[in-house]
């Protein structure tokens, strides 16, 4: 639109110079239109040359027709000066064209009297024979000269006898001039004279307010294009974003929501209005994980640290009745709680960190390497079984992320007593699938729901945090995988979702191991 805006000066005065530039060459192309008749008249009319007759059959022929079309430029051609009068001359006029002016002079006179074309002939010498009163020679003239050489020519030339009669008449450079245009008069194959007529174009403003009803209905036209433009302008960009912004204004407030964007709102508002949409349910839902967690977080501190508080309380208060075993008990429960917050704190820098972790641009893991790793790590009181397919896809998640994920559910499995865990994998679609399925309890059906919220843990009293699955989940989630539980019953059963990376392995597999 701003750039439609900008040009319309510029497109206004570039209209203005070829609608005079046309001006002019209409002028040029009755000068052409005058001249070939007179000059064809002065052919028939010569002395002693029969008329020549018409063959149809020729008329029928290619090229038989050759219009000549109006060449002249006001940008490019240059601007001679003034036609000087005609040059004194000892020589007598050509009998012969002498004898055809007297014929088509009348012609000639009713011909200007029309087009207002000042109209002169002239014979083989170049001298005047009838127009303008002047007695001489102008075959020195450019277009003349150009004339005998057998080419019809125009020129511009400076009007000397102009004055400017409106004020705003100097925007049109073709105000000062005057058209010229020479043509041969051509007998039996000979050049025996020149017709030269001349005339002023027709002026830029009186152009204009001849064509007004058409120049307006083009005003029109661009006022209409502008207004429906704007009218496009408002309801594709305008209100759509208006909209926005009072959305933004209520979402800030924490009272609104983001509406769908309006079927007229342009491509890149509608883009927009998505992000947006995307932008403000990501702040809900870090608000309320924000509002849970800081909730969380103050349950989960606050029984050891009242157990500390109470600890400490009794010792001061009591502490010389005590007997040592009592004391000794006492500090103990304030140590433990002390461990319990250190580890409390020590798990909340992990969750923040896999919460603010970025994914890894080109990660490409084998998970073969990654799951020995955890098996030789692991191996032990608890049997853990790698069956890996061969050729499985590299994975695109960090070899950190993974071993974090698969520790995490090694110790849970640990922790509730399994004895095996088997690891195996299989490709789906696009993605990897890697499960792990140990023989333990299984999860209850009442926490199946609960398993990957942060602080939800069933070993609370064994000093459980809760907080492994939400880290390796989240740890997953920021690599564009998934953790999830999908089986309980004879043993738990996790099913990690990986996308698989476009790189294909370059080195070979480990073998198995048990």
């Amino acid at each position: 639109m701003l750039l439609f805006a900008a040009i319309l000066p510029g497109a206004s005065a570039i209209f203005l110079r070829v609608y005079e530039n046309t001006l002019v060459r209409q002028t040029e192309a009755e000068l052409i239109a005058q001249t070939a008749a007179l000059a064809a008249a002065a052919e028939v009319m010569w002395p002693g040359t029969p008329i020549p007759a018409v063959d149809p059959a020729a008329r029928r022929a290619p090229g038989y027709f050759q219009p000549e079309p109006a060449m002249i430029d006001l940008r490019s051609d240059p601007v001679l000066p003034p036609r000087p009068p005609a040059r004194a001359t000892t020589r007598n006029a050509d009998p012969d064209m002498v004898a055809v002016a007297e014929t088509l002079g009348p012609m000639m006179d009713r011909t200007s009297q029309t087009t207002l074309a000042s109209i002169v002939l002239l014979d083989r010498q170049g001298v005047v024979v009838r127009g303008l009163g002047e007695d001489g020679s102008w075959r020195d003239l450019p277009e003349v000269q150009s004339a005998f050489g057998g080419r019809a020519e125009t020129v511009l030339r400076r009007n000397a006898g102009y004055t400017p009669r409106y004020s705003m008449e100097w925007l049109s450079r073709a105000s000062g001039l005057r058209i010229h245009h020479a043509r041969p008069v051509v007998v039996n194959g000979q050049i025996e004279g020149v017709i030269l007529a001349s005339r002023s174009p027709r002026a830029l403003f009186k152009g204009i307010y001849q064509d007004r009803g058409k120049i307006l209905f083009g005003v029109i036209g661009v006022l209409g294009l502008l207004s429906v433009l704007a009218v496009l302008v408002s309801r594709g960009i305008a209100r759509p974003i208006e909209v926005l912004r009072r959305a933004a204004r209520d979402v800030t407030h924490g009272d609104g929501f983001v509406p769908p964007p309006p079927a007229t709102a342009a491509v890149e508002i509608q883009e927009l209005y998505e992000d947006f949409g995307r932008m403000a349910e990501a702040v809900e839902r870090r608000s309320r994980y924000l509002r849970d967690f800081a909730a969380a977080v103050s349950h989960e501190f606050k029984t050891p640290l009242a157990g500390i508080q109470g600890a400490v309380e009794l010792l001061q208060d009591h502490a010389d009745d005590m007997r040592p075993d009592q004391r000794r008990r006492f500090l103990d429960n304030i140590a433990a709680d002390s461990r319990r917050l250190s580890e409390l704190v020590a798990r909340l820098l992990d969750l923040a960190r896999a919460d603010m972790a970025r994914p890894e641009a080109g990660a490409a893991v084998d998970l073969r390497s990654v799951a020995v790793r955890i098996a030789d790590a692991w191996g032990g009181p608890v049997q853990i079984d790698v069956d890996l397919p061969e050729g499985l896809p590299l994975v695109a998640v960090p070899a950190a992320s993974l071993e974090m994920a698969l520790s995490v559910l090694m110790e849970n499995s640990r922790q509730l007593g399994a004895t095996r865990v088997t690891i195996t994998g299989r490709v789906d679609g696009q993605r990897v699938r890697l499960t792990v399925s140990d023989n333990g309890p299984g999860v209850a059906p009442g926490d199946i729901q609960r398993i990957f919220e942060p602080f939800f843990t069933t070993r609370r009293s064994e000093g459980g945090t809760g907080l492994g699955l939400a880290i390796a989940h989240a740890l997953l989630r920021t690599n564009g995988a998934d953790l999830t539980l999908v089986g309980s019953q004879g043993g738990a059963t996790f099913a990690l979702d990986l996308p698989a990376s476009s790189a294909p392995p370059d080195r070979p597999a480990p073998a198995q191991q048990n």
